[in-house]
């Protein structure tokens, strides 16, 4: 698949500022953390692509028709 480099990248270079911004303080449950505040965006965007249309938005997600639309009410996305 292509594309993948750049998204990669910018989720790399993300965590790395997040790193800087500690100032040497510890960090935990940052898998967690990242999920919930990609998870969103992630949606409204490919939402925003589709013009709303949630079977291809389920498709290009990789998820089924239902659990889009669980997301959907749980993130309070119309």
């Amino acid at each position: 698949m292509r594309g993948r480099e750049p998204l990669r990248d910018c989720v790399r270079q993300s965590i790395e500022t997040y790193f800087e911004t500690l100032s040497g303080q510890s960090a935990s449950g940052l898998y967690q953390m990242v999920l919930a505040e990609v998870e969103k965006p992630l949606i409204e965007t490919v939402m925003n692509h589709t013009a709303g249309n949630q079977t291809h938005a389920a498709d290009i997600l990789g998820l089924s028709r239902g659990t889009l639309r669980k997301k959907l009410a749980e993130h309070h996305i119309t």
